[in-house]
């Protein structure tokens, strides 16, 4: 029986408020309208983002709200004037979206499309509202995307179809962690080879600027991370070397360090931690006068960086990107040929699977440090 043009009832994880588990509840989720996509997700993955928010310390976080953005599924049904995807395609949902025709797409030298960012932030769909229903009341949509419920609705240019011969517990993974970090290196870097990189932390987006690094032929790889589980992690993905800060002698700083092993400072280092303390020793890691340090790490509302001023006079570079510099709508389907071709790992990620009532227990892996990513079963 076809389902176009009604509501759907449907399981989701729910966030009721800041600081509480996430909640499993039947929900309603409303027909897509006007450039709208309904789909049906299969997989998601989780991410420290998701956590951010739930923990109550994101300044744009509301609720209550589904949560969720490392999705993937097949479209359901679309609603009038959609032409990118048809009901069947295989997708994966953008938080990052494409529009090809804002200010921001048109001008080539950024992904960060502007067409739909001011709802998105709000949590409510283009026209200023939701499509969720649960206990008599609307609930927030996330990141543009929602994919803690089995079906959720996006905005037509928060969408992309791709090869459907693609695992779909591989692909919602390209949504985010893996896509960030592996273009961080390819296109916003755009490493050179024999260039000397740092990467500090070594969760999803960390290991996935090592496989950049590695596909662009860097010199050193080292990763720096505090946990020394990640070390064998660290040189799975293609690593040359792993720096532990808490192991170096007393009078050793990490800055130091760094300079020492690469002759002079690496040629791009990259801060996947969030942590403003790991972004200046990630800035000053690299090498004068063209050394450039990359922000990929989001942190907590209200926190600052900072640096001498002499750090950038003499030649180096701070800049930063949102999904690794990547156009979802014309780049993503590449990666995930990319994928398919054996050029990106994606299923090595994959450290804990879970079904969608097991949810919580992902969150807690997540924090407990050997996770790289949980993926949770939605069917």
């Amino acid at each position: 029986m076809s389902t176009t043009g009604k509501s759907i009832f449907c399981k989701a994880a729910v966030a009721w408020e800041a600081g509480k588990e996430l909640s499993i509840e039947d929900i309603e989720v409303l027909p897509p309208r006007a450039h709208e996509v309904r789909i049906k997700i299969y997989y998601t993955g989780v991410c420290h983002t998701d956590a951010y928010t739930l923990s109550g310390v994101d300044p744009e976080g509301a609720f209550p709200v589904v949560l969720g953005h490392e999705g993937a599924g097949i479209v359901e049904s679309v609603g009038e004037g959609v032409t990118n995807v048809k009901p069947g395609d295989h997708v994966i949902a953008l938080y990052t979206a494409e529009c090809r025709e804002c200010k921001f797409c048109k001008s080539g030298k950024t992904n960060l499309c502007g067409s739909v960012r001011a709802t998105q932030g709000l949590g409510l769909m283009p026209d200023g509202t939701s499509r969720f229903k649960c206990k008599g009341q609307d609930l927030l949509h996330f990141m543009g995307c929602s994919t803690f419920s089995q079906y959720t609705v996006v905005a037509d240019v928060s969408v992309v179809a791709v090869n459907p011969a693609a695992g779909m517990d591989k692909t919602c993974l390209l949504g985010c962690g893996i896509t960030t970090g592996y273009g961080a290196a390819t296109i916003t870097a755009d490493i050179k080879p024999g260039e000397n990189v740092a990467i500090f932390g070594a969760g999803c987006v960390g290991l996935s600027v090592v496989q950049g690094a590695v596909e662009k032929k860097a010199g050193k790889i080292i990763v720096v991370d505090i946990n020394n589980k990640k070390k064998d992690w660290s040189f799975k993905f293609g690593a040359t070397d792993f720096v532990n800060p808490l192991e170096l002698p007393k009078d050793t700083a990490i800055v130091d360090k760094l300079i020492e092993m690469t002759d002079g400072g690496c040629d791009f280092t990259f801060d996947c931690t969030g942590n403003v303390k790991v972004m200046r020793n990630a800035l000053e890691a690299c090498h004068k006068g063209w050394g450039t340090s990359i922000i990929i790490g989001v942190a907590a509302a209200g926190q600052e960086i900072s640096t001498r001023p002499f750090q950038l006079v003499t030649g180096r570079n701070w800049r930063g990107c949102a999904f690794g510099g990547v156009k979802g709508r014309t780049q993503l389907p590449g990666l995930v040929e990319d994928y398919m071709a054996g050029k990106i790992k994606v299923e090595d990620f994959i450290t804990h699977r879970y079904p969608l009532e097991k949810i919580t227990t992902a969150f807690n892996d997540m924090h407990a440090g050997d996770c790289i990513r949980a993926v949770i079963n939605m069917d």
